[in-house]
């Protein structure tokens, strides 16, 4: 496989517990299909549950044709925003692949990290909703869908605890 960008083979490492290929001159990082979730989930247990469907919501969807070649297929890549988060990842229509220029994972993960927060706090119904579906639809395997839904439990506790001290501690205080 060969860098999108420099044109230079790429070589493999481990990056949070998942074989992935990058580029040794421009620092560039390949993730074949599913591979982009596991590392992320792998950095960082609390963002297991939260995860981006490139292609869901078509009234947010914004794809451009892109001029670098998939490492895999050698066929051209397309640009699209990572969510809303303003970043913009090469994706492979054929083998689902993602490249990531140097330290988007990095801006990918802190930006997760936010809307999270962000989730957990105001969209708590919802998204406790969507994981309990999940349990019964998938995409995951059962026990990941369980893992997500009781980190989104988890969340929300600390968050709570943090926000709002007070009503945290009146509600130890009750008797039980």
């Amino acid at each position: 496989m060969k860098c999108p960008i420099c044109k230079i083979k790429l070589s493999s490492t481990i990056l949070y517990n998942v074989e992935v290929n990058y580029c040794t001159s421009c620092l560039g990082l390949w993730f074949e299909q599913e591979e982009l979730r596991w590392a992320k989930d792998e950095k960082d247990k609390d963002l297991k549950w939260l995860d981006i469907d490139l292609w869901k919501n078509e009234k947010k969807f914004k794809i451009s044709y892109g001029m670098r070649l998939c490492p895999s297929c050698r066929v051209p890549l397309y640009e699209v925003y990572y969510g809303d988060s303003g970043i913009i990842v090469d994706v492979c229509n054929l083998c689902h692949g993602v490249w990531l220029d140097r330290a988007e994972f990095k801006k990918i993960t802190e930006w997760l990290k936010q809307k999270a927060d962000n989730e957990v706090l105001n969209n708590y119904a919802k998204n406790l909703f969507e994981e309990l579906v999940e349990i019964f639809a998938g995409p995951e395997p059962l026990r990941e869908e369980i893992l997500d839904f009781l980190t989104i439990l988890k969340l929300l506790n600390y968050k709570f605890a943090t926000k709002h001290p007070v009503i945290s501690k009146l509600i130890l205080q009750l008797p039980r």
